[in-house]
């Protein structure tokens, strides 16, 4: 009879094992009533949980679950450095720039060279804002109310500094109002409002956003293709004038039902005759210098998707709901309204968009 061999247990590295799919928000038209809720500034960056052991390791783990480690070594050694031992903590990871948060100096972040990557890091170092913590000294706290986990989290980042950030929050729904309104000038998004009670719920949609809501009259430029065919429309191109005349592509609007996709195929087909012949896209490439923006072409986001476009005469203007602009173009995806045939493509200028005031982020910190 062989000797028994014993077991060795095998001990989680973390206190809890990523990956953790990070709680969400669905989106609310107005900040809720009552005073069940803590708000909290919404943040425009990369969502990140951070994983830190009771040695010195640290993993950065992203929205869609993967690692993001290597594109912010300078985060990762100070959040090893700064973090305690045996915590999980969800945030953002956000770089700051001249008129605020810069979300397109985050995208330049995810290149493949680990030495253009190193000298991002030198030059636009990266910052984490903290909102909710998921363990504390090695034992989960997710089945813990909101409030709870909020006194926890301060006392955890009691004392900690940059890059390090704690998110303001408050119970005054007058003062979360007031954020939503002056934070943007500083490159916020918007007001997050939390269920006091709440326990932390991977993937689920238990938190409200409100998000900065405006209307724009664009000129439709162009569209793709529904992926289910060349007889359905995915996207419609939307473009803006500059003060210099230019047209500048400032964004899509996609979200159409099947019935309607089909109807702007069929719409929009006379309007694909001899379009390309005087498009003021015609000729963009990606690095012209134009400053201007290029609706089809590939780059290293795009992950191989087909973003060829069919370009448009331009006729045709439709009215969109946007949240916010990220320099020259919509940060998200616009809402189409309605058609505005009464409204000539010339008119539709970037001098109609509302203006925000700026707003210095050391201020938001400082609420």
């Amino acid at each position: 009879m062989p000797p028994r061999v014993a077991l060795r247990s095998v001990v989680p590295k973390f206190p809890i094992e990523p990956p953790v799919e990070p709680m969400l928000a669905k989106l609310a038209d107005a900040l809720p009533q009552g005073d069940a809720f803590l708000y909290e500034p919404k943040w425009d960056g990369f969502r990140a949980i951070v994983f830190r052991d009771r040695a010195d390791d640290v993993y950065i783990q992203s929205r869609d679950l993967r690692p993001l480690d290597r594109y912010f070594p300078e985060l990762h050694e100070a959040l090893s450095a700064k973090l305690p031992a045996g915590s999980v903590i969800d945030g953002e990871i956000v770089i700051v720039g001249p008129r605020g948060l810069d979300f397109d100096a985050l995208q330049l972040r995810l290149h493949p060279a680990a030495s253009r990557v190193a000298k991002l890091a030198q030059a636009t170092p990266a910052a984490f804002v903290a909102f909710d913590v998921l363990a504390v000294a090695g034992d989960s706290v997710m089945e813990r109310p909101q409030t709870e986990r909020r006194t926890q989290l301060e006392e955890l980042l009691k004392g900690t500094l940059s890059p390090v950030y704690l998110t303001p929050m408050t119970r005054d729904r007058g003062i979360a109002a007031q954020w939503l309104q002056q934070f943007e000038g500083a490159g916020l998004d918007g007001v997050i409002a939390k269920p006091v009670d709440a326990t932390y719920q991977p993937g689920k949609r238990t938190m409200l956003k409100v998000k900065h809501v405006r209307t724009a009259d664009c000129v439709v430029a162009g569209f793709r293709w529904h992926k289910s065919g060349k007889d359905t429309v995915g996207s419609l191109l939307l473009g803006l004038y500059d003060d210099g005349g230019l047209l500048h592509h400032v964004g899509v609007t996609s979200a159409f039902t099947m019935v309607k996709r089909k109807e702007l195929a069929q719409e929009l087909e006379p309007l694909r005759t001899d379009a390309a012949t005087h498009h003021p896209w015609r000729d963009w490439a990606e690095a012209d210098g134009s400053g201007g923006r290029m609706p089809g072409g590939q780059s290293r986001w795009s992950a191989g998707k087909d973003l060829s476009w069919e370009p448009l005469r331009i006729e045709r203007v439709c009215e969109v709901k946007y949240d916010h602009l990220q320099g020259d173009r919509f940060r998200h995806a616009a809402v189409f309204l309605r058609w505005r045939s009464d409204k000539p493509p010339a008119a539709c200028r970037y001098d109609q968009l509302e203006v925000t005031t700026p707003f210095e982020l050391a201020q938001v910190f400082g609420a």
